[in-house]
């Protein structure tokens, strides 16, 4: 990995915060280095407050989607809750479709087919409306996009509301509202929210209306803070609020179909770590496998004995979605290795067997392997189908903008993005892309990068500090886990390889002489050797609780050690 140290604050912003808050100077560096710098700020960081969530009507179009649904519950009109097979999406539909449900009818919800449909509005959703007597859909982390789409809708009397975070393309579609904070005509002030969050802000308006507090909604929280953590969208000001309080509700009071999963797992406490790990991919796995409903079901189910035979459906979605990414993963990596593409900017594969389900993940194995942008291909229908991933720093969407000559279809954002075009294009769009991403992208983005936050002798380790920076979660993008660095580390003698093949390395390390303290480095396995030659190396390290026979013990989690 290349390492980068982030710069450290002037040291009398340091002992000014310092003195404020009454933290050690490392504390006030660390906040310091994720904007922090008075009291008030970092009271709003660490006991966020759900009074701190904006005014959605702020949101551009609000009004007149909430206008559209009071007329339709008015009219006793069918409403039907549309959106993507993801996690985002489904956790969007869920909440939305719930709410209106609490005290109105006629609402059904829908997921698009992603292999008989694809993603995003499709026209046998509308069909669908229309032979079932929908006269309004909502659309959630989709849409903003299907400009034809809602054009269709419109011939067919079906007004659209478009709740998305996407970027718009040239045209917005011609939808009665529009709810997406990326508009360049929306003064919404945070444009990071997920799909499901913005979801959320619909349902604070619609509730707004009709009197409900904030409080009336924190039950829905569970669902949009495992889209933001899904979705992998900054974990930064109203997304910090919506996870915070999202994750007391899954750790206290989950709804049955989390309940379900969580029982399965038999986990106690959740991080965001863990609702992205363990939560979203078996949501996921219903869209990739099965159909993206199954997870509409299991996140809607009240009963606990229904929710868990709707889990275990799921369990079984995920257990063959794990076994097809690794058997794709290598046939992916054995494609690379035969042509002889280790000199190439990107990674571009395709193989018509390829389930298409799993190539998103399959990319962004790749892309770790090889750590640069990647496409995946499968054959969809009469067309080819790609996932697309990036590294850290280059912005695949643009450089997919460049290759539209060949691209029937795309969309995503900066480092993950879909899309489809005619199997002639395929070697073309290959060439095409190798040089887009060649010319725009900084080489040292194609390696890794580990950004350090400060150095951190092994005896300035203590339970207060550990207890400390446990405040400062949940982490994700714009509040990472802090990492450090220690030079001139010893391992005690005891390093070996644990794990399946000795994949993992775990070791005990002191520090000119100070308190021994044990390591494990996730992946670093292939590091025992040097170790073992070299009486000192320098790590980089977050801080990390080991439970084990109910004693729990500080740990260091290496990133990378040199």
């Amino acid at each position: 990995m290349r390492w980068t140290i982030k710069p450290k604050p002037e040291q009398h912003y340091i002992d000014q915060l310092s003195k404020e808050l009454r933290v050690d100077g490392l504390v006030a560096q660390l906040l310091l280095q994720r904007g922090i710098s008075s009291y008030g700020e970092a009271k709003k960081f660490f006991r966020p407050e759900l009074s701190d969530l904006y005014d959605p009507f702020l949101m551009r179009d609000m009004d007149l989607a909430v206008t559209r649904i009071e007329k339709a519950i008015a009219n006793k009109e069918n409403i039907l809750v549309f959106g993507d097979y993801d996690v985002d999406g489904t956790t969007a539909v869920a909440l939305l479709s719930s709410y209106l449900l609490e005290e109105y009818p006629n609402v059904a919800t829908y997921i698009p087919d992603r292999y008989t449909e694809g993603y995003g509005v499709s026209l046998q959703g509308i069909d669908f409306a229309e032979d079932n007597g929908f006269s309004l859909i909502v659309a959630l982390d989709c849409g903003v996009k299907a400009v034809d789409q809602v054009a269709y809708a419109a011939e067919k009397d079906i007004d659209f509301i478009i709740c998305d975070h996407h970027r718009p393309g040239a045209a917005l579609p011609k939808a009665v509202a529009i709810l997406d904070p990326k508009r360049e005509d929306c003064d919404y002030p945070y444009d990071e929210l997920c799909g499901c969050g913005v979801g959320f802000k619909l349902v604070q308006a619609l509730a707004a209306n009709k009197g409900q507090t904030i409080s009336h909604l924190i039950p829905y929280l569970d669902l949009v803070a495992t889209a933001i953590g899904a979705d992998i969208v900054p974990i930064t000001e109203e997304n910090r609020v919506l996870a915070y309080y999202g994750l007391q509700v899954i750790n206290t009071n989950p709804r049955a179909g989390f309940k379900a999963i969580i029982n399965q797992v038999k986990k106690s406490k959740l991080t965001i770590t863990d609702v992205v790990f363990i939560i979203a991919p078996r949501i996921n796995a219903a869209g990739r496998m099965e159909h993206g409903q199954h997870a509409v079901n299991l996140l809607t189910e009240t009963d606990i004995e229904r929710a868990e035979q709707f889990a275990a459906g799921i369990e079984k979605y995920n257990f063959d979605r794990r076994s097809l990414d690794q058997e794709i993963t290598k046939e992916a990596l054995t494609q690379i290795k035969q042509n002889q593409e280790e000199e190439r900017f990107t990674s571009v594969v395709y193989n018509e067997k390829w389930h298409k389900g799993v190539i998103g993940i399959v990319a962004s194995r790749l892309t770790e392997t090889y750590y640069r942008p990647t496409l995946v291909f499968t054959k969809s229908g009469d067309k080819l189908a790609a996932s697309a991933r990036s590294v850290k720093g280059f912005d695949v969407y643009n450089a997919l903008e460049g290759c539209t000559d060949f691209i029937e279809q795309f969309g995503g954002h900066k480092y993950a993005a879909g899309l489809t075009l005619l199997e002639e294009h395929y070697e073309s769009f290959k060439v095409r892309f190798e040089e887009v991403v060649s010319a725009s992208i900084d080489p040292k983005l194609l390696s890794q990068e580990l950004v350090i936050d400060a150095e951190l002798g092994l005896d300035q380790i203590t339970p207060k500090l550990m207890r400390i920076l446990k405040q400062f979660a949940p982490f994700g993008p714009g509040n990472r886990t802090p990492v450090f660095l220690s030079e001139k580390v010893k391992d005690t003698g005891y390093a070996k390889g644990v794990g399946e093949e000795g994949k993992h390395l775990k070791l005990t390390v002191t520090q000119k002489g100070s308190t021994p303290i044990g390591a494990i480095g996730f992946n670093l396995g292939n590091k025992i050797g040097a170790i073992k030659m070299k009486p000192q190396f320098d790590i980089a390290f977050s801080l990390d609780e080991n439970e084990w026979n109910g004693q729990v013990s500080l740990q260091l989690k290496l990133k990378d050690l040199r």
